[in-house]
């Protein structure tokens, strides 16, 4: 066993635009370890359902995703690459797993309560409510072994451990209690608008993000308008919190160091370093999105690398589906 690769399972929403946020804190170091591993990258489409979706936008949203995918360096030939939705066995398994997990569980999910603050539990979908249930499904159908998560999802990789152990322990052992992958480097990367957020590739102003498939002009023009603090020091301290998420993307983008940074800007304003950074930043994405809309131009192949990988995900998936089934007595 000690010579096998550790399974990996993560996914990506097909909503809204991805940013640079899901570049530097997930895409970019699911590149840097995807030949250490064994890897499912999925595109989660039917958690993107869970709010109201254009269908038309969203169909061209889950090509946009894999195209981003495979234009960040992901490779086919050391990882999966699929559409959740073309593996029947995670809305299988999460129906199974909804019957494992418990309503208090689900109703303390600080992500539900965020995002149902405005329109009341009331007025969201049951879906959104078990979305974490779907989740769990999602990982435990690979067995996977590690799960790269950011802050926001740690509550429900938690939960996902909570199932995982109380189906084996009511049922017999069955799925892998997935751990954290805690990557080396990961940026949480704010919004640039509103430092005190994290970046939201469904936010309503295009000001808050930077785009993967901004244009470098546009890139440029976000980052000049990105909020500043007082004073003019460039200075990573708790009291400024904007010029700390600026040179956090400088340092994740350029691999340099926060202390490298600020010896660079000592005794420089604010427009120095936005200006640096927005070339910076400019400059590592082109490459991506030139692929990425070369990608693009061929749906029919995007397609068709997507049913591929979705083959790949049914095969590997249908035995533990099939175990789950049978300890539960559904064989």
């Amino acid at each position: 066993m000690s010579d096998q690769k550790q399974r990996v399972f993560s996914g990506i929403q097909p909503s809204g635009n991805l940013t640079i946020g899901n570049y530097l804190g997930a895409l970019k170091n699911w590149v840097a370890v995807q030949q250490e591993n064994e890897n499912f990258f999925c595109i989660v489409d039917l958690h993107a359902i869970t709010v109201p979706q254009d269908p038309k936008v969203l169909a061209e949203k889950i090509r946009e995703v894999a195209a981003i995918y495979l234009a960040v360096g992901l490779d086919p030939r050391h990882c999966t690459i699929f559409r959740q939705s073309a593996v029947p066995g995670h809305t299988e398994l999460a129906w199974l797993l909804n019957c494992v997990a418990r309503f208090g569980e689900l109703s303390r999910m600080t992500q539900f309560k965020d995002k149902t603050v405005r329109g009341g539990s009331d007025s969201a979908s049951a879906g959104l409510f078990t979305y974490p249930v779907l989740m769990a499904a999602d990982i435990l159908l690979y067995n996977a072994d590690l799960v790269p998560v950011g802050d926001d999802q740690r509550q429900h990789l938690e939960l996902s451990r909570t199932i995982a152990r109380r189906f084996n322990h009511t049922y017999g052992e069955t799925f892998v209690v997935p751990k954290p992958m805690i990557l080396s480097a990961g940026a949480r990367v704010m919004g640039l608008d509103d430092p005190t957020v994290k970046m939201s590739k469904s936010a309503g102003s295009p000001g808050h993000y930077i785009a993967i498939l901004d244009e470098p002009d546009v890139i440029r023009k976000k980052v000049r308008r990105a909020k500043t603090d007082s004073g003019s020091e460039v200075t990573a301290t708790a009291d400024k919190p904007a010029i700390t998420n600026l040179l956090d993307i400088y340092s994740a983008t350029t691999g340099r160091t926060i202390p490298e940074l600020e010896d660079e800007y000592e005794g420089r304003g604010y427009g120095d370093l936005k200006r640096d950074l927005g070339d910076a930043v400019a400059e590592a994405l082109a490459p991506i999105r030139t692929r990425a809309l070369e990608l693009l131009s061929d749906p029919a192949e995007l397609d068709s690398l997507l049913a591929a990988g979705s083959e790949k995900a049914r095969e590997a998936s249908a035995p533990v589906l099939r175990d789950a089934r049978s300890r539960m007595g559904l064989g």
